[in-house]
């Protein structure tokens, strides 16, 4: 708040002129962003919510993201179901930020993200941004290779239900179920959703039985909105981590699996 005045001199009388102009208190604002636009310095890639219906599959997310430019994916089955991993520019899981509303998901001792944990995460998801080199984001684990921005499902204002399956190579299949209360009582929300993915995968005994849930209560009135929002996963999979050598697969075949090989003490 500031005063003001003005000091007259007219002949030989001194006078001050008040300044009439009412003061005006102003809040502080806080403006906080961690999504790249048009005009922001960074290479980034927007995926929406049309775009990831149509790629999801099944895939962990890395797999989803694998034709993004500068986007590397691999995974121990071979498929793109179950342990899987990301790469941006070269640089590890490590160095790239993931969020989900703003939320870290880093794992903060060793800084990597288990994909396997969430399964089928991308049938909540209403868009992606993937930030690509030192983006914007603040929050979690340093940023240095890229960030990856997820936003979930906003609540549903009406009532629905959807039931979605898919079949590919190697017996692998998805089943997901997600329902809407639709606004009750002119101020509340619940929604939830339910996932099942299985796969044998490409490699031998690289099988992945996995299970997701994502549920969401919301309120909302003309002044406050809050969100309650959970989500987890619980997997089942076969090593599939070691690689076969070229022997191996002479011997064996293309998907031959060391892990969990027998071998007789006399030879």
């Amino acid at each position: 708040m500031m005063a003001a005045s003005l000091h007259c001199v007219a002949g030989d009388t001194d006078y001050e002129i008040a300044d009439t102009a009412a003061a005006i208190e102003l809040r502080g604002v806080e403006v906080t962003a961690n999504r790249a636009g048009a005009k922001t310095p960074v290479a980034f890639t927007n995926l929406d919510r049309t775009e990831i219906a149509r790629i999801n599959d099944g895939r962990d997310l890395p797999g989803l993201l694998e034709m993004m430019p500068s986007v590397v994916t691999t995974g121990d089955a071979g498929g793109g179901i179950g342990y899987t991993g990301l790469r941006v520019r070269g640089t590890d899981a490590s160095r790239i930020n993931i969020t989900a509303n703003g939320v870290p998901i880093n794992d903060s001792e060793s800084h990597n993200v288990y994909w396997v944990n969430m399964p089928d995460i991308a049938s909540s998801l209403r868009d992606i941004q993937m930030q690509r080199g030192a983006g914007t984001s603040t929050n979690g684990a340093g940023a240095f290779g890229a960030s990856v921005n997820m936003l979930t499902d906003a609540p549903s204002s009406s009532r629905s239900a959807m039931v979605s399956a898919s079949y590919g190579s190697y017996n692998s299949n998805k089943q997901t179920v997600k329902v809407s209360s639709g606004l009750m009582g002119d101020h509340w929300t619940v929604d939830a959703r339910l996932s099942h993915i299985g796969s044998d995968g490409y490699i031998d005994r690289a099988f992945s039985k996995l299970w997701s849930y994502m549920g969401q209560l919301a309120y909302r009135n003309d002044r406050t909105s809050l969100r309650l929002l959970a989500f987890g996963g619980k997997e089942r999979t076969y090593m599939a981590w070691d690689y076969a050598s070229r022997e191996d697969m002479e011997r064996y075949g293309r998907r031959y699996n060391p892990c969990g090989r027998y071998t007789d003490d006399k030879g």
